[in-house]
């Protein structure tokens, strides 16, 4: 009786868990709050966008193995003295069908500050070719944010980490 108890509180934390889907769900200004400032009272003057390839599975060996990523999509203002207004985060599948929306509505980043969206290895609703789209504004002139996807994995004894650099899809500028 005692093993069959010790092994449930052992189990517990893995099958009482949330699944994938529902932590994915997680409020980003609940995460992320020391990065978050006040939106801007002023007219977002100026706009952009990135698009970011991401990587859940990857075919190896003749695409006869698959191997699962873990994809952290890292967003940072660039501005040491500007915040940077995020207005959407959202992940597609190899398809192009939308998978994930991570904002109900826009937030702001302080000066250098980052916000990140962490997709675990068993998600892998994104397939091989995934991707984010993020648009942002800002009231004047600024540095353009960084964007980028950190994917993490591995198979038997050997383990990958690559980065996936965001690509704009618009010319930051004027409206």
């Amino acid at each position: 009786m005692r093993k069959g108890l010790f092994a449930a509180l052992l189990l517990c934390p893995l099958a009482c868990a949330a699944p994938a889907a529902a932590q994915s769900k997680v409020n980003i200004e609940q995460n992320f709050a020391d990065s978050l400032t006040a939106l801007p009272k002023e007219e977002l003057a100026v706009s952009g966008g990135f698009y970011v390839p991401a990587y859940s599975s990857v075919a190896m060996s003749q695409g006869k193995l698959r191997v699962d990523f873990s994809v952290t999509l890292s967003v940072h203002n660039a501005s040491e003295t500007q915040p940077l207004v995020v207005k959407r985060i959202a992940y597609f599948d190899t398809s192009g069908k939308q998978v994930e929306s991570y904002l109900k509505a826009p937030v702001a980043l302080k000066p250098l500050a980052t916000v990140s969206i962490f997709v675990p290895t068993d998600d892998v609703r994104g397939g091989t070719g995934a991707n984010f789209i993020v648009d942002w504004a800002a009231t004047g002139d600024i540095s353009e944010p960084v964007v980028e996807a950190l994917m993490v994995g591995g198979v038997a004894n050997a383990h990958y980490a690559f980065i996936s650099q965001g690509r704009p899809t618009r010319t930051a500028g004027r409206k």
